[in-house]
Order: C-alpha cells, then sequence, then structure tokens
C-alpha cells in the first residue's frame, strides 16, 4: 500500500491488518454473500411474483442485482479507505454525520428485524409440514442453532455458510433438473402475468438483494488481504443471481402460477414427490439459517459499534447485545401482525431507500476524509446518472408502497 517505513506507517498498516482469528478465506467471504441472501427472500419471490409473473421477477432480478452490487463496491472502497473496522452505521457517522448515522442504523434495525421474523415465521411453517411440529415448537428448534452459532462469532458464521451454501447448491441443482425433466412442466407458464403488477415484486427483490449490510463485517474478515473484498462481492452477488432466478423459474414453470405457496418450497417438493418436499424444504431451512447467521451477525456487531460497548467478543456483553437481536423476532413472528411474504416486502422498502442513498454518501465522504488510499477504487459505477437512476428507483419504489398500503393502488399478491 505505501513505500514508507517509518514506525508509525508500520503501526498503521498492522492495525489494518490485524485479527487473524477472524480471517476469513475466500470461499468464505462468497458463501457469506450468497448465505445471507439466500434466505427467506428466494422463497417468497415466486408467490411475490405470482400476478405479474416471472418475467417481470426476472427484469428486476437483473436490474436490483446489478444496481446493488454498485452500492455494495461503494460501501467496499469505503472500509478500505477507513483504517478501523467499522459497521455500516459506523461509517455513516464518520463520513455523512450523525443523522445519517442514526437513518443507517434504524435501516439495519428495520431490515434486519424483518428478516429474522420472517425467518421465524417461515422455519416454524417448513418443520410443520415436514415433521407435524407445531409451528411454534419448529420455529424454537431453528432458532437453538440460529442464535448458537451467532454466539461463536464471525468465524465461525463464516464456516457454516460456506458448508451449507455448498450443500444448497448442490440441493437447488439437484431440484432443477428434476424440475426440468418432470413432464408436467410447462415453459408456457413462465410467459403468464401482467406487467401492471410488477411494481410491489421490486421491493421484495430489493430485499433478496440487501447484502450491503455485510460488506463491513466481511472487511473485518479479509484485513489481511484487502484487494479480496471486491472480487468476493462480485462473485457472491453473481451465484446469488443465478440462484434467485433458478428457484421461482422452476416453481412457476412446475406449478403455474396459481399453485405457488408463500413459502415457494413447500408447493415445489409436493409437485416433484416426497423426495422432492424434503429435499427442497430441507434446502429452505438452511437458507434461512444462512441468513439469519448473516444479518443476524451484522445487526449484533452494528449494535455494538452503534453504541460503543467496546470488543464484541466479551461474553456478557455478547449475551445481552444476542437477546436485543433475537429475541424480537420471535415474538413478532407469533403476534399476528406480519405474515411472511409482508415482513420482507416493507422491510425491503425502508432499508432499500436508506441502502440506495446512504452508500453514495459514505463513499463521497471517504474519498474526501478517508485514511487510506487502496489500490481498488470503484470507477465508472460512480457516475452521477446512475447514482441518480439507484436514488430515484428506489424512491418511486417506497412512494408505491405507501400508496399501496393506503388502497390507492394494486397490491401485488
Amino acid at each position: 500500500m505505501s513505500e514508507n517505513t517509518t514506525p508509525a506507517s508500520l503501526w498503521r498498516a498492522r492495525e489494518r491488518t490485524a485479527a487473524p482469528a477472524k480471517s476469513l478465506s475466500f470461499v468464505e467471504g462468497v458463501a457469506m454473500i450468497v448465505g445471507t441472501n439466500i434466505g427467506a427472500g428466494v422463497l417468497s419471490i415466486a408467490y411475490a411474483s405470482s400476478k405479474a409473473g416471472f418475467l417481470p421477477l426476472l427484469f428486476w432480478l437483473a436490474l436490483v442485482g446489478t444496481l446493488t452490487t454498485i452500492t455494495m463496491l461503494y460501501v467496499a472502497e469505503a472500509t478500505l479507505r477507513t483504517r478501523s473496522h467499522l459497521q455500516l452505521s459506523g461509517l455513516a457517522a464518520r463520513y455523512v454525520g450523525r443523522f445519517g448515522a442514526w437513518m443507517m442504523f434504524a435501516s439495519v434495525c428495520v431490515n434486519s428485524v424483518g428478516a429474522l421474523t420472517a425467518y421465524m415465521t417461515g422455519s416454524g411453517k417448513l418443520l410443520h409440514s415436514l415433521f407435524g411440529l407445531s409451528p411454534a415448537m419448529g420455529s424454537l428448534l431453528f432458532f437453538i442453532p440460529a442464535a448458537g452459532v451467532l454466539w461463536l462469532g464471525l468465524k465461525a458464521i463464516g464456516r457454516g455458510e460456506k458448508f451449507i451454501s455448498i450443500g444448497m447448491v448442490v440441493m437447488i441443482s439437484v431440484l432443477v433438473v428434476a424440475t426440468l425433466l418432470k413432464e408436467t412442466t410447462q415453459v408456457r407458464y413462465l410467459l403468464d402475468g401482467d406487467w401492471r403488477y410488477m411494481v410491489p415484486v421490486f421491493n421484495v427483490t430489493a430485499f433478496c438483494f440487501a447484502a450491503q449490510y455485510i460488506v463491513p463485517e466481511m472487511a473485518r474478515g479479509f484485513a489481511d488481504k484487502p484487494e479480496k473484498l471486491p472480487k468476493a462481492i462480485i462473485v457472491g452477488m453473481a451465484l446469488t443471481f443465478a440462484l434467485l432466478t433458478a428457484v421461482p423459474l422452476s416453481v412457476i414453470a412446475l406449478n403455474g402460477l396459481e399453485q405457488v405457496s408463500e413459502v415457494a418450497t413447500i408447493s415445489w417438493g409436493r409437485a416433484l414427490g416426497e423426495w422432492a418436499f424434503f429435499s427442497a424444504n430441507i434446502f429452505a431451512l438452511c437458507a434461512m439459517l444462512t441468513s439469519y447467521w448473516g444479518l443476524g451477525g451484522s445487526f449484533l456487531t452494528n449494535i455494538f459499534d452503534k453504541f460503543r460497548l467496546g470488543d464484541d467478543a466479551q461474553p456478557l456483553k455478547r449475551v445481552g447485545v444476542l437477546l436485543i437481536v433475537a429475541m424480537p423476532p420471535f415474538a413478532l413472528a407469533y403476534s399476528g401482525m406480519v405474515s411472511f411474504v409482508n415482513a420482507l416486502y416493507f422491510a425491503g422498502v425502508f432499508s432499500g431507500v436508506i441502502l440506495s442513498i446512504m452508500p453514495i454518501l459514505i463513499l463521497k465522504g471517504a474519498r474526501r476524509r478517508g485514511e487510506l488510499t487502496p489500490r481498488w477504487q470503484c470507477s465508472w459505477s460512480t457516475h452521477p446518472l446512475i447514482q441518480a437512476t439507484i436514488v430515484l428507483l428506489y424512491l418511486a419504489s417506497a412512494v408505491y408502497a405507501v400508496l399501496s398500503a393506503l388502497g390507492y393502488l394494486p397490491a401485488g399478491w
């Protein structure tokens, strides 16, 4: 990074590349992206597009995936320009100001609570379908390994994401091939739908790609090899797009739009047979688990960062913050206040607006006041036209969501 050999520069280099106990491999970093993204969202987007159809969904997957990757790279460059390891709210505080920091923290809270609530609800439904357990008991059984790995920390999350993500890719590949070979699969189902209902699908799709939160956490794991951070983001997002496309394509081609269940793997597995029913829903549980770890881990470290609680490895403080992260979603899941898809929809609306604006401001601030000059930097993706498109698209979707909730515009499902 620098040719200086002064004691101060050597100390700064050590500070930026420390934390070997938390070091992530490239595959673990990619798996964190895939594991965080492939969660409740992949299970809900087929149902969320049941009126619009597959083609509008594919359009949003391609566009939102590209724009989200760009904003993630903004965050990546900002982290590489910052000597200390800050979460998104910390980066916002340093480069945008106090208001920006609180808005970013609120976005982290809303997105994480919405997602973790959906995982609690979805896991209970899946275990009820698989084993006949009560939904509450199913959610409790899911909660134990979900919260347990969060307690163990970043390295455990990275390893868990890696092994389970590889297993998920294998399971999805088998199920997709089985769908294509099924005699009842109809490609014409992919052409059904109504483009007038495409706008609400955007917000659920935006949630599926909302992995900006874990970029600073990944940066901690890549502190000893920062040049691999942007590469891991791009590869992870490309794999995410492939999986997010394959699941609704298979579910809709097999069942048609009218037969898609709220948790897509339930109707998908039933249509393929008993073996596929168990395989698809085990995949769904794994998807929720890895996404729980990614978002839950980011939420936990954001709380430590925002309230300056010190080292997040302190046992008593970690238990206390873990309870704050894990218990409200469990309670909300059985409050009857929100459904599985609506939890993701409104989380996507709020966090999407914040995450469309804040990474742009953070990057601009980091380029003016950052302490380091990284070898890798964003180039063409920082063009003002691209940034304006990102902001306007997310603001328009938020306006639609509000008007839809008030009954002035049609709902998407």
